[in-house]
């Protein structure tokens, strides 16, 4: 199985096009996690760790470093596109695995894209006084937007998460600076109910801002269009990481020094409020246009994402032959790209899709262990390719433990729906698989996982 992006398509097509450095790679990470909620997360997790909700932050950061780490040493050794599907299929060899993982991906990305198109659309109805038009046309509008800039190519995708990425971090920036003064003016370790603050009580309070953390994983999926992957895809991964890690503890200080926890934890706009309190010369209007940019964003990556697992998938002949083409001269998939348009598109036409949003969360946690477990299965196989940043065995053995008990945890603790679809929606993808089945086994059989 050679490691080269071009050598391994094996359709004859260009290679996709290397122009992603490492600061585009450390934006493309960074904007995936600080999309992945916080602007509303902060307000929750105050609800249930009280002011030491920046706690919460540092130890979820830990957990998701040990799976942000796995990911970085297999980028570095695998530049794919694919990225979880790929490496899955190279360890175990078992294509509905790798099916099973790749569609749990895909089905995460594509729902948030589809529920980030109708909060872009709400959000621009308030902002821009497009109240007459129809939410569902903006959404459909924006959608095509999207597609468009993807179409484009890998450089305009990746300077467009720039600037939003620039604008997200400005805005939670903007928050820590108009809250300094108030720095010291409230406890850090009041707790609800005046719970101590031991491992039980952090550990309830990680599994929550854990999800703060996801979007790493998207990056995997744009290693093969990295210049020098060995090094640049781990070093934007970690010091994306290590820097949405000091923004979250910042602005949970800066929240909760502002704002009684109490309060935060009920406001609908967590910072919104911060900002009205710290601020109040800053227009109630600036935060939702920091909203649109960071929604945006979000979108625009998982649709990047999607396109290049689907690619992925359809080299390793698990997804239609045509979805492995790639443009000659633009030299992005564009069949696999314009073959997700419809998808989301009907998930816009749907509406509400919270609770299938929640349970794809669900499957990307059975992704994760899955993943780490990969890793461990790579290393310890002869012949296989060392990369530019290897970690030791402990570090895919932790992340696979702690990424099941995040995973048993949410499904015993909290609204039974999510849990309930997430099991349908993997019954679905185990369905679908048996259509595919046949070429499926005649790629088990033709390319072995342990091929050097």
């Amino acid at each position: 199985m050679p490691d080269d992006p071009s050598s391994a398509a094996g359709t004859g097509q260009p290679a996709l096009r290397r122009s992603i450095g490492p600061f585009q790679l450390f934006a493309y990470t960074l904007g995936g996690m600080l999309g992945a909620g916080i602007y509303g997360l902060v307000g929750r997790a105050a609800g249930e760790l009280g002011s030491a909700v920046w706690l919460g932050f540092l130890v979820a950061m830990v957990a998701a470093l040990l799976t942000g780490l796995s990911y970085a040493s297999l980028g570095s050794r695998y530049p794919r596109a694919g990225g979880a599907a790929y490496v899955t299929q190279r360890a175990f060899g078992r294509p509905l695995l790798t099916w099973t993982v790749g569609l749990a991906v895909m089905a995460s990305g594509l729902t948030s894209v589809a529920t980030q198109s109708r909060v872009v659309a709400e959000n621009l109805a308030q902002l821009a006084g497009l109240a007459a038009l129809p939410p569902l046309l903006i959404s459909l509008g924006f959608l095509l937007i999207v597609a468009g800039i993807v179409l484009r190519g890998i450089r305009e995708s990746m300077w467009a998460n720039v600037a939003c990425t620039a604008v997200e971090a400005t805005g939670l920036v903007l928050v820590v600076v108009v809250g300094i003064p108030w720095w010291g003016s409230a406890p850090l370790f009041e707790t609800p109910g005046g719970q101590e603050i031991g491992v039980s009580f952090v550990m309830t309070g990680a599994i929550l801002t854990f999800f703060a953390f996801i979007g790493f994983e998207d990056t995997l999926n744009v290693a093969e269009e990295a210049r020098e992957p060995r090094w640049s895809l781990p070093v934007g991964i970690v010091c994306a990481m290590v820097t949405a890690t000091l923004l979250y503890i910042a602005v949970s200080v800066t929240a909760v020094s502002v704002v009684p926890w109490a309060e935060l934890a009920q406001a609908p706009g967590p910072l919104t409020e911060v900002m009205a309190r710290a601020a109040p010369w800053f227009p109630a209007s600036g935060y939702v246009a920091i909203t649109v940019f960071a929604v945006s964003n979000t979108a625009l990556l998982n649709y990047v994402t999607a396109s290049r697992l689907l690619l992925g998938m359809a080299r390793q002949g698990l997804m239609p032959e045509a979805c492995a083409k790639e443009h000659p001269a633009r030299r992005t998939p564009h069949v696999a790209t314009l073959a997700l348009l419809p998808v989301i598109a009907a998930l816009v036409l749907v509406g509400n899709i919270g609770q299938l949003a929640s349970a794809t969360v669900l499957l990307l946690l059975a992704v994760f262990t899955c993943v780490n477990l990969a890793l461990l299965v790579l290393r310890r196989r002869k012949g296989e390719p060392k990369g530019g940043f290897e970690v030791p065995v402990a570090i895919p053995a932790a992340g696979a433990l702690v990424c099941g008990a995040l995973l048993v945890n949410r499904v015993l603790a909290g609204d039974w729906r999510a849990p309930a679809l997430a099991g349908a929606l993997l019954a679905a993808i185990l369905l679908a698989f048996a259509v595919l089945r046949p070429r499926a086994e005649a790629l088990a059989s033709a390319e072995p996982a342990a091929e050097g």
